[in-house]
């Protein structure tokens, strides 16, 4: 197995994730399969319990994994599948560690970070590096690792240790490392610095890692006196600097490591230089040079509750992307926060109330995208009411589905205190209840064959009561079948399949079994169900141009260049190409 490490110093935040896909994908483009390894330095077991705010999206794989939003990018630019084994926490590493020594394996000896830890952390790398992502047998070429936070974190220093052993135990001809760097201009001075460099690869080197590659990052292109300066003092060729400046879009990152020749110092340093070919980036310099020259755009209210660190819809906001680009449109999207909306904000803040509405009436589609707590839900409700009444494209995912469910209930049905329980545990209407994955894997027999079906559904939720407060453990994750109850919802016909598609879920509450068929005689159509026909997975309102919700997350398996079917639908139906391209469709064109 061959690594690449990619590093980061001076400050975070420099876009090591982007570097280390768009390696990745230089890498493909010469011929090898590349997977892909983030190692979060938290202790944390994984991400899924950590707030939006502090550390962006959760993203969900196919085996439930919640991991670093890292590994969406790794998934979307290389068009793998992961698991959650490719993110490794110091949560996990401890964890493991520990477990081991309750259980005697280390036969009475001083547990210590080095050994046991560091041991832990290499044999972990080593493992996961073997798993096939692809789709193909065997393990990859080239596995590439990025080390989250910044050279000299307290809580990567095990880490670093670790991998400097394995860089010495697998040999120089299968280790790369590259730095990722800031080459910050003084205002002042206007001046490329390169002293902020030369102390984080120091740092780095006295740890017992030197650098192969610098990935300086930019506002604009280095000078070369720039580049001879940091050559001097990093102890790094100068061909081997490479350049991440500001660009258009990322996708042109892939582009501009090709530009620099990084695949051949990589291919290089890792003795590949026989077996890859030179790099085919067509469609990647297609997909860039497109999108820089779209000139129309679609506005996109996106109504949720995190809009304050747009990271936490970071999938959301790609998967929009890939959409419009597929329509020859630009995403504009209007970033409003669903308490906003509110009553009360009219009062307390009027011009934040004022500036969110007109935003939402501007808008040509609406999208509710998933969260948790009762935080801004009324304003959701306004928004899917309007979206609605006003005949507006609207997707509601995970909770914009649920949120769907409550409007409709109390707008149309004229239950005023329908709600989820999530919200508020003595509603006389709960349309929307808790419902784990325990709710069916273990007491479906029990509850939906031996007792009535109503009794059946109270039950359990009573029994489940105990486990709402655990966050870890409770939550329905990862890929799951949803079965279409009808080839001709508007759902199937864009997924190109009449009988089912496999979606990503993270969630607890989930639409009420109970109430299902009173919102159906409504007008309101559960056109997609789980395998058991207890679980809602999409609804549609068919008297709506486009009314859309989905208790899964779309947006996790959306690529470039294969954009998720909901999405494209959403944007289609905004400008009013739905129809046609639906037509088109089943004609087979």
């Amino acid at each position: 197995m061959k690594y690449v490490l990619i590093t980061g110093g001076v400050v975070s935040g420099l876009g090591k994730g982007v570097t280390a896909s768009s390696i990745g994908v230089v890498l493909q483009a010469c011929g090898l399969r590349v997977t892909s390894i983030k190692i979060d330095p938290y202790l944390n077991t994984d991400a899924g319990t950590m707030s939006p705010f502090e550390h962006g999206e959760v993203f969900v794989l196919d085996d439930g994994g919640e991991v670093d939003l890292d590994l969406g990018n790794y998934e979307r630019f290389l068009d793998v599948t992961l698991t959650k084994d490719n993110n490794v926490t110091t949560g996990k590493i401890y964890q493991s560690v520990l477990d081991k020594e309750r259980k005697g394996d280390y036969l009475g000896k001083t547990v210590q970070v080095v050994p046991h830890i560091t041991d832990a952390i290499k044999d972990r790398i080593e493992a996961v590096a073997l798993i096939p992502v692809d789709g193909k047998e065997g393990p990859a070429d080239v596995c590439v690792i990025e080390l989250g936070g910044t050279v000299g974190d307290i809580e990567s220093m095990p880490f670093i240790e670790a991998l400097r052993q394995l860089s010495f135990s697998v040999g120089k001809d299968n280790f790369c490392l590259i730095h990722v760097s800031l080459i910050p201009v003084l205002g002042v001075v206007g001046e490329q610095k390169t002293k902020p460099t030369q102390h984080s690869v120091r740092e780095l080197r006295a740890l017992g890692l030197t650098p192969h590659l610098l990935a300086c990052r930019s506002a604009q292109p280095l000078l070369d006196n720039t580049k001879i300066k940091l050559s001097q003092f990093c102890h790094v060729e100068a061909a081997n600097i490479l350049n991440i400046h500001d660009v258009p879009n990322i996708w042109h990152i892939p582009l501009l490591l090709r530009n620099q020749n990084a695949h051949h110092s990589i291919l290089k340093q890792l003795n590949l230089l026989s077996i890859a070919t030179p790099p085919d980036l067509e469609a990647w310099t297609r997909r860039a040079e497109t999108f820089d020259n779209l000139t129309d755009s679609v506005r996109i209210a996106m109504v949720g509750k995190y809009v304050g660190l747009t990271d936490s819809y970071l999938s959301v906001v790609k998967a929009l992307l890939h959409a419009c680009i597929a329509c020859s449109l630009k995403p504009s999207i209007d970033w409003i926060a669903a308490s906003d909306l509110e009553d009360d904000t009219a009062q307390s803040a009027p011009e934040a109330y004022a500036a969110a509405w007109k935003s939402l009436r501007n808008a040509e589609c609406v999208l509710v995208p998933g969260g948790f707590g009762d935080r801004g839900v009324s304003g959701m409700i306004l928004a899917a009411k309007y979206a609605r009444e006003n005949n507006v494209p609207y997707l509601g995912i995970c909770l914009g589905m649920q949120i769907s469910v409550i409007e409709y209930a109390r707008s149309v049905l004229g239950l005023e205190k329908a709600n989820s329980n999530e919200f508020d545990d003595e509603t006389p209407d709960p349309v929307v209840i808790f419902m784990p994955e325990v709710y069916i894997s273990s007491f479906s027999f029990y509850f939906f064959i031996l007792l009535p079906h109503a009794c059946s559904t109270r039950l359990c939720y009573i029994l489940c009561q105990g486990s709402r407060t655990h966050m870890g453990s409770t939550m329905r994750l990862g890929s799951r079948r949803t079965l279409f109850q009808t080839p001709d919802c508007v759902t199937s016909k864009l997924y190109c399949n009449p009988h089912y598609v496999d979606e990503r879920h993270r969630h607890r509450y989930e639409v009420n079994p109970d109430v299902i068929g009173v919102l159906e005689e409504a007008g309101l159509k559960f056109v997609g169900k789980d395998e058991t026909g207890k679980r809602m997975e999409v609804l549609e309102l068919p008297s709506h141009p486009f009314y859309i919700g989905v208790q899964f997350h779309p947006e996790f398996k959306s690529r470039p260049g294969k954009p998720s079917a909901l999405f494209l639908g959403l944007i289609l139906a905004a400008r009013g190409k739905l129809e046609a391209y639906l037509t088109r469709h089943q004609n087979g064109s």
